[in-house]
């Protein structure tokens, strides 16, 4: 085995023991409280936090881990979990709304800092010349992220039932505890120290590539959490009458399904080693992705079908175009970015990432409390609408082999 797979292969392994224990604990907070009557905003508004200080972390984590090296800020990330879970093993009296909040928000800070420590550690694991193998690292690691993710839920719920609260959050307490104290022992700790030591006003991208698809990326992600973090699961609740286990487990199965596609997405994109994706190949995908939560709105309308065979077909589609989207964009953002100070590039991406989630929960709640859920699959299709308008513009960024790609005028 070289050394880059070895490397790649422990990245891979903390990065799972990360995302098991932030499904589950996310999970364990979504059941418990809505257990103590909390209503489903109220439930979903314990994450602001979360999303908030993830979009924070990722514009500074990227120059932090340039500076200091990637196993830097992967540890970083999680002893910030381990803090986070610390301070949910309280007595249950503490548990406030505004002190879960705080606890979240060391959880979105950690969980930023990992992803993006994780995800720009294998750019430089390969060569520039290795594009073929980038998209399948890439695509793998994306993949098994969101099925552990999916994965956690399962734990979290179970935990919560045979052990109670504090007993679950103790279990995953010690065993990222493991986790860490493995990745600190083992992971090559000068990985991702950039030669170039970048200065603080470097933070926002300088390349037209970069800004534009992390334009996209906002949209992309804003379109699916406007439907998909408040208002499915209220609407399977309140109006098709499913139980909060039944829904719990449907998203799960969907984020494990979805996880499974994004794996497998250099075969579903018929992606060659000499054909590796480009600007061209994310707006092709992108274009089908817009029309689905508008016909899916359309058919709950007419009534076309019962509104859980409409959504669960809806899901399957939306699912699998939304997966390949998802692993296409995680490839070519790495593609882009420059060998020398990765984070940098990758921080600013998926703080565009965050603020699309931020966004998207915000109008979810509102957007449902206003008009219900056929007004938010409307509304996300028309956030991917505009997510298409940016993709035209990727067309002509094509993924090169050179160290550094070329730069151009900022959007």
């Amino acid at each position: 085995m070289s050394r880059s797979q070895h490397q790649y292969i422990l990245v891979t392994l903390s990065y799972w023991g990360f995302t098991l224990t932030d499904g589950a604990l996310r999970m364990l907070v979504v059941l418990y409280f809505h257990q103590l009557g909390y209503s489903p905003f109220a439930v979903a508004s314990l994450f602001l936090f979360y999303e908030l200080f993830g979009m924070v972390t990722n514009l500074f984590g990227g120059w932090l881990a340039a500076r200091t090296g990637l196993s830097i800020t992967l540890h970083i990330g999680l002893s910030l979990q381990l803090m986070a879970l610390g301070m949910l093993l309280v007595d249950p009296a503490w548990l406030s709304v505004i002190y879960v909040m705080a606890a979240q928000a060391l959880s979105g800070i950690a969980k930023d800092l990992n992803k993006m420590s994780a995800k720009s550690s294998i750019k430089l694991l390969l060569p520039d010349n290795a594009q073929g193998k980038l998209y399948h690292w890439v695509a793998l690691l994306t993949g098994s992220k969101n099925t552990l993710k999916g994965a956690g839920f399962f734990i979290g719920a179970l935990l919560l039932s045979s052990l109670g609260f504090r007993g679950a959050i103790l279990v995953l307490f010690l065993g990222l505890m493991l986790v860490c104290i493995a990745s600190f022992l083992l992971l090559d700790r000068s990985m991702g120290k950039s030669q170039y030591q970048p200065k603080f006003r470097e933070l926002l991208s300088k390349s037209a590539a970069i800004n534009r698809l992390s334009a996209v990326r906002f949209f992309l992600f804003g379109s699916r959490d406007i439907w998909f973090v408040v208002a499915l699961p209220v609407y399977l609740q309140s109006e098709l009458g499913w139980d909060y286990s039944a829904v719990g487990s449907l998203l799960a199965l969907w984020i494990i399904a979805y996880g499974g596609v994004q794996a497998l997405a250099p075969k579903l994109t018929q992606t060659g080693r000499q054909n590796n994706p480009c600007g061209k190949t994310a707006l092709q995908w992108i274009l089908p992705l817009c029309l689905v939560p508008a016909a899916i709105a359309t058919a709950l309308h007419y009534s076309l079908a019962s509104g859980a065979t409409i959504l669960i077909i809806g899901l399957a589609i939306y699912g699998i175009l939304f997966a390949i989207n998802s692993s296409l964009h995680s490839y070519l953002i790495i593609a882009y970015a420059q060998r020398d100070g990765v984070a940098l590039d990758l921080g600013f991406y998926y703080m565009a990432n965050a603020a699309g989630r931020l966004i998207g929960t915000l109008l979810s709640g509102l957007i449902y409390q206003w008009q219900g859920l056929e007004a938010c699959l409307l509304m996300a299709s028309g956030f991917v609408a505009l997510g298409c308008m940016l993709s035209r513009g990727l067309a002509k960024h094509r993924v090169h082999s050179q160290e550094q790609e070329p730069t151009a005028t900022s959007l």
